[in-house]
Order: C-alpha cells, then structure tokens, then sequence
C-alpha cells in the first residue's frame, strides 16, 4: 500500500476546507440526499462524502456503508483530490497503491472505487464525492460526469452555507443583542431606574449612561461615592463616578486613589467583596484611611479583552448606614449584573459593525466603511486627499499564477502600504485589486512614498507591473465630483504607463 503525496498547496488547501466549517458537525440532509443521488445514478450499492483533512478522512454522509472516517494513509480519496477530475479504480485488488490497504481486505471490501473531487472557486480540492462497489462495475464516461455534477453541486452547497453565514453574523449579533436585553428586563423588578438607563447606552453612551446610574446607585445605597472602574494592564482608571455633593474635598480628591490598592487585586476577581472596615484590611492605603473612607463594595463586571470593569461603592466614617446590608449586597450585584451586560452588548455591537466594515481578505476597511467614512471627511472642515489605487499586472497574476496567489499579493500588498502610511491615513480596499486612501492634505510624494514600498513588498510576491494612483483634493469638489477626479486620473496614469510599456517594446515583440 502506497500513501498518497500531498498536493503541491496542501496549506492553502487546508485552510480552504477550515474555510467551510464542515469537519466534525452533524449529519445533513442536503448532503445524504447528494450521496442516496450518487448511489442511484451510477447503479452502485455504495456512495459517500468524504473530506481530506491534514491527518484523516473524514466522512459528511454515506448510503450503503457504515462509515468512511480513516487514517489518511489508507484514504482512496486521498489519491482523488491530486487530480481535477474523477479518478476511478477498476479492481483495487490489482492496484499496487490499494491491494493491501484495509478497506480492500477488509469492510468494506472495495473492488471498484470512483470519486470526483470537490474544488473551491479559489481551485483547492478539499474532499470528494465517492462511490464503491465490491464486485467488477464498469463506468461509462456519462455516469462520472454526473458523478462530478454532484460534487460541484456539493461545493455549490458549501459556498451558499458560507455566504449565508457571513451575512448572518451582523443578524446574529443583533439577535445576541435583543437577548441580553431581554435578561437586562428581567432585572427592572430589582432596579427599575438603573435598567431603563441600560437601554438607552445607543444613545447616551456607555460612560454616560453608567455616570447616571452611578448617582440613581448612590442615592440608593446612601452611599458617599459610587463609580465604575477599569483595570487595564497596569493603569487602573475611573471612567464615570458620582459623589455626594457635601463630600469633602480631601474625599473628592482621593477618586484616583481608591482605583488602587485593593482595587488591584481583584483583577481575576468574580466575586464581590464587601469592606465593613476598610482600614484593617491588609491592603488598605493609608491616605485613604486618613481621608475618613469606612466602608467599600467592590463587584466585578467581568473581563473583555485586555479591560477588567468594577463597580465600586464607598462610604466614609459617620455615614448613618455602617454595614452593608442585605438589600445593599442585593442592590449593587443587581446593578452590576445589568451594567455588565450593558457592556457586553456595547462589546458585541461593536464588534458586529467593526465585522461589517472589514475586507475578510486583507483586514482593511471594505467599500461599506468607505461610503461611511466619506462624508465624515467631507463635513471636518479640514484639508484632504483622497486617493485611488489599481495594481497593474493583477489579472495576469490570478490568469497565469492563481487567485490564491492573487490573494496572497492583495495582502501583502495591503499590510505593507498600511505599515508605509501615516497613521491618521485611512485604506480601504473597496474590491478586486482597487484601494483608496483617505487622509490630511499633504504632499503627493508622501503617498507615492508609500504606494512603492507596498509595490516593492507586493512584487516579491507575484509579477505586478506597477501600481497606478490618481488624486483628487478636498478643495476641488464634492465628494461624487471628487470621485470622479481621482478615478480619471488613476486611469490617465495606467494609459500612460500601458503606452510606455508598448513605447519600450521592439518592434518584434509588439
């Protein structure tokens, strides 16, 4: 038995399959109904799906046979996704690459064997569409190609699911959203006036709407300060707090102070911790002791990313409440519960829009982000430069060497641009090997500057010819006009630099 090479692009083609997120779910009705298809087309008693991953085959769906999951060694379909189209195994007994594999000798017994391979549009073969026999079954050349219609109908399925996914996830978000405030409702019986400020944090704000419903807590608590704190690598800072208006400004002042010390420590704190008196606890800081601080609640708001938010609480000696009580306790985890998720919401929200302004390929700002952006830059009042960019030579990269070399110069060539420009320039790839740059006015040598160092990276990559840019100017016109300009100019510059080329040519060539 002889185990199959891997193909000449085996990483990309690994993360092509990752690509679909198919390994490892659950059977699928779309995918048995392809195989019981399979089976009844080409008269055999057995079909199945298989996907090639890194160390094994793994089987989607099946019909006539138990399961096809199996080491990659031992994998027909290993052979398979070498080829572009079908491959079949007449007897794989006399096959010197089969005639000792498992599969042969033992379950399932294969004699004849033919799979089609299921490429991508980007051209990697990720799996197969397979069917088996145990005994002589000849194949005529129109049972593989509709063996092969079904595998492209297979690839056609999982483009669809891909799609489908990417424009559901600013939804799911969404959904994600109307979830948390449904559980955010669920708390207005314990704090009415802290959730109907959650709802709003679209429109006031995070901070804003936490500054509000720090004074509604402090109220409540009978509390002398009440704020929200976050910890984030070794700063710790208040970004809403509300005082008493008759505390001291020996207390006022302390507000950076009571963000350290014990704050500190509650880092990778879940739990809320309750000080009755906050000068014998063995972290307690002194200028806060001398300040008259007694009493403090600390409640955890949990961790998103790098950044650890707490609500804190504090009365000083002489406050008429001098424990924290059980409705207190109730109150504040009741607040924290709803401001976290006020948080979260925030965090998801963002990250669903951050998401739907993204290019997949290059991580730059997509055209959404652009159409967005523009009229921000429009309505600064400032000076700007608006830039568009076309890589020359790009077709012929995708025609002769591959899209996924296509791909590969687009991301380089984005992340060495984005590396060469200033950082309050704004790159945005808008599709295909198009890019535009938003910035302040400057010089034009200053853009160009960067635009070659990105050709240069670019070109260690793939043949490209040159990069073309054309540049438009606040000052010219409004945005459409402006546009325009940039556009013209971008396609002025790559006529000339085409006569160029055929100028230089001889004569012979051309």
């Amino acid at each position: 038995m002889t185990s199959a090479p891997l193909p000449a692009q085996e990483y990309a083609r690994l993360l092509a399959l990752a690509r679909y997120e198919i390994l490892d779910t659950p059977p699928e009705a779309v995918f048995d109904r392809v195989t019981r298809l399979a089976a009844h087309l080409l008269g055999t008693p057995a079909a199945f799906l298989n996907f090639v991953d890194q160390h094994r085959q793994w089987g989607k769906a099946a019909v006539g046979i138990r399961g096809t999951n199996a080491d990659r060694e031992h994998s027909f379909c290993a052979w398979t996704i070498l080829q572009d189209t079908p491959m079949v195994v007449e007897n794989a007994h006399l096959d010197p690459r089969f005639h000792d594999n498992p599969m042969v000798r033992g379950e399932p017994h294969i004699h004849m064997y033919a799979g089609a391979p299921l490429t991508t549009p980007s051209g990697h073969r990720i799996g197969t569409l397979c069917v088996m026999d145990t005994q002589d079954h000849p194949l005529k050349p129109t049972d593989l190609q509709a063996l092969q219609d079904l595998a492209d109908t297979v690839v056609s399925e999982l483009e669809l699911r891909l799609n489908n996914h990417q424009l559901q996830r600013e939804a799911g978000a969404q959904a994600q959203y109307v979830q948390e405030l449904r559980r955010t409702l669920e708390h207005a019986r314990v704090l009415e006036g802290v959730n109907s400020l959650m709802t709003l944090e679209q429109e006031l704000g995070p901070e804003h709407m936490t500054l509000l419903a720090a004074g509604l807590l402090r109220d409540a608590l009978s509390s002398d300060y009440t704020g929200l704190l976050v910890l984030e690598g070794n700063d710790v800072r208040v970004v809403a707090g509300e005082s008493q208006p008759a505390l001291s400004p020996a207390l006022t002042g302390l507000q950076p102070q009571l963000s350290g010390g014990i704050t500190r420590t509650l880092r990778t704190s879940r739990k809320p911790l309750y000080l009755e008196e906050y000068a014998l606890h063995p972290h307690a800081l002194p200028a806060v002791i001398a300040a008259g601080v007694g009493q403090i609640a600390w409640v955890p708001l949990g961790t998103r990313g790098q950044v650890t938010s707490l609500l804190m609480a504090v009365r000083v000696q002489g406050n008429p409440v001098t424990q924290w009580r059980g409705s207190d306790r109730s109150l504040l985890e009741a607040a924290g519960r709803s401001i976290a998720t006020a948080l979260d919401r925030q965090l998801v929200t963002n990250a669903a829009v951050q998401q739907a302004r993204q290019d997949p390929l290059t991580s730059l700002h997509n055209r959404r982000a652009f159409e967005e952006d523009l009229p921000r830059w429009t309505e600064g009042g400032q000076a700007w430069t608006l830039a568009m960019l076309d890589l020359d030579g790009f077709k012929a990269v995708n025609d002769h060497e591959g899209h996924a070399q296509g791909d590969r110069v687009l991301r380089v060539f984005a992340s060495a641009l984005s590396a060469a420009l200033d950082e309050s320039a704004r790159l945005y790839r808008l599709g295909g090997d198009e890019f535009v740059i938003l910035l302040p006015s400057t010089q034009e040598a200053d853009v160009l500057e960067g635009v070659d160092v990105a050709f240069l990276a670019a070109r260690q990559v793939a043949g490209l010819t040159g990069v073309s840019v054309g540049m438009a100017h606040s000052h010219e016109g409004p945005e459409p006009a402006l546009l325009e300009l940039a556009d013209a100019r971008m396609y002025a510059s790559k006529q000339r630099k085409h006569r160029l080329r055929l100028t230089a040519q001889p004569a012979s060539s051309r």
